[in-house]
């Protein structure tokens, strides 16, 4: 087969601040295609031959060219709906995905918009070949083509069993907790409650996957209460990634801490166990991480500074409330403008409680995320601060806080209770 030297696509490139990856192992080919036409318009005309012969199983855009952007990848599929065939544009986010469905011609004018703009890499599997389109140094492309030896129809089918971190099924601790029935059915009354836990499990798999926490370590989970979360993440590590954790669950009231290591028994959980005791007053020696959800107002600060104070690597927490700073909010200039109504005020508290948390956070040498925990539907109070511990030497500490400072100072606030506590 003739091989010959690629071409230049200068309609979809950029010519500045670019890296691209190297070592590229072609596949076994029937065909590279250097030809004067675009091969991302000979590609995107594959696509839509696919599209409109229902060839497509799927198509995948990665290798990002802005690599400080939130989307990692793009993946689509064909979905039968109620209003015909559409296709299923699955947008990867580091904790979350959203799906949209697009007509044919939705489709290939999106894909056009991103492919060699926003991505570098499409891959295209349909029933008969896959296509591979590269967007190389200097802006040349590279098309392979691989031919299938047998054929596959697509699966279009919408209404599919939602694939559960958690099932409910043979669950000894979901039933003891009242989420399911003794047949491992989910109570109607406990949808959103399951769809939580298993959106948690989630959101931390992914944080622990990110992390370089061994097979084996410590959590500590600040303000259990009656632990449906801690329990479906002690499953989750055990059953499904084969990790031997040791997990406690901190709670003030002892007929839940009672209640709680009851179920971990029936459940066989050996490594999970639940104490009484504070936020504030609880001695943790040193752990590997620590969890705190939904603690009210400066116990979340407490649960930071526990934390850090125990060398954790990896910190989360769901703050609820911000009293702390609301009370002293007296900010100046124009910012008095965005307080005047008591909701607004709220919020900037908020805002600016959480800022200084991840700041201070960072300024003790953590990587920091603040994302969304669950949809407000199920509470309004959804935030999450992910802190990881960077292996990195830290950033400027003093630059850091004075960022602090300077939030302060703007909004008239003395002090942050976080910084009373580690005495900043």
């Amino acid at each position: 087969m003739k091989q010959t030297a690629n071409v230049r696509n200068g309609s979809n490139v950029r010519s500045q601040n670019r890296q691209y990856a190297t070592g590229y192992v072609p596949l076994p080919l029937i065909s590279i295609q250097t030809m004067s036409t675009s091969h991302t318009e000979t590609f995107l005309t594959k696509v839509s031959e696919c599209l409109s012969g229902n060839h497509l199983v799927k198509l995948t855009l990665s290798n990002k060219r802005d690599k400080s952007g939130e989307l990692k990848n793009v993946f689509v599929k064909p979905v039968q709906l109620k209003t015909g065939l559409h296709f299923s544009f699955v947008y990867r986010y580091p904790t979350k995905d959203i799906t949209k469905n697009y007509t044919q011609t939705e489709s290939i004018s999106l894909l056009r918009g991103m492919i060699g703009i926003d991505f570098l890499k499409a891959d295209l599997y349909s029933t008969t070949a896959t296509f591979h389109l590269t967007i190389l140094p200097g802006g040349k492309t590279q098309l392979l083509e691989k031919a299938h030896e047998t054929a596959a129809a697509p699966d279009t089918s919408h209404d599919k069993a939602k694939k559960r971190m958690i099932t409910s099924t043979d669950n000894i601790y979901l039933h003891e907790l009242g989420v399911t029935t003794i047949e491992g059915k989910v109570k109607s009354d406990k949808q959103d409650k399951f769809r939580q836990i298993n959106k948690y499990v989630e959101i931390v798999d992914s944080i622990i996957r990110s992390s370089d926490l061994p097979d084996s370590f410590t959590i500590a989970d600040m303000g259990a209460g009656k632990g449906y979360l801690t329990f479906a993440l002690y499953d989750y590590l055990t059953t499904v990634l084969h990790r031997t954790p040791v997990v406690t669950g901190v709670e003030q009231r002892p007929e839940l801490v009672d209640k709680c290591n009851d179920i971990a028994g029936k459940a066989g959980f050996k490594g999970l166990s639940f104490a009484t005791g504070s936020i504030e007053d609880a001695e943790l020696g040193s752990i590997d991480m620590l969890i705190a959800l939904h603690a009210c107002d400066i116990a979340t600060d407490q649960a930071i500074y526990q934390g850090i104070r125990a060398g954790a690597k990896v910190i989360l927490c769901a703050p609820c409330c911000h009293k702390q700073i609301r009370s002293q909010l007296q900010p100046v200039n124009e910012l008095k403008t965005i307080t005047r109504h008591g909701i607004l005020a709220e919020r900037q508290a908020e805002i600016l409680t959480d800022t200084i948390r991840s700041l201070i956070l960072e300024a003790h040498g953590y990587s920091t995320t603040v994302f969304e925990f669950i949809s407000t539907e199920h509470t309004p109070k959804n935030v999450m601060i992910s802190a990881i511990k960077t292996k990195s030497a830290p950033q400027d500490t003093a630059k850091t806080l004075d960022q602090v400072k300077k939030l302060k100072e703007s909004y008239g606030i003395k002090y942050h209770h976080l910084e009373k506590l580690l005495g900043l």
